[in-house]
């Protein structure tokens, strides 16, 4: 199993940040990294966390942080696909609802 993968794609032009495994303490600066990169590009990026499985208050603290950076450079930061205790936690938090893309909920 992975510990935690995030990793920089392409979909249609628009950047994507594929998570999988665990996100947490170990992983926040990985995360920070790869969505840095993905807002480098100046366009609006989507997180996809269909394989992410956990995430901790420090993963939710970078998703947050990008979503901030992104909205002070003109950008928006969309999260999709996350499902289960991912998803519960998410939207417990409010993160779910604040990175939500627009049409979908």
């Amino acid at each position: 199993m992975i510990k935690f993968e995030a990793r920089l794609s392409s979909d249609a032009g628009r950047p994507t940040v594929v998570l999988a495994g665990e996100c947490d303490l170990t992983s926040q600066e990985r995360l920070a990294v790869v969505l840095g990169e993905a807002l480098a590009g100046g366009t609006d990026v989507t997180v996809d966390a269909a394989e992410l499985n956990f995430i901790d208050s420090s993963g939710i603290n970078v998703l947050i942080s990008a979503h901030r950076k992104a909205r002070a450079k003109g950008q928006q930061l969309y999260l999709v696909n996350a499902v289960h205790e991912v998803a519960t936690v998410l939207d417990i938090t409010g993160v779910g609802e604040l990175l939500r893309p627009p049409g979908r909920g």
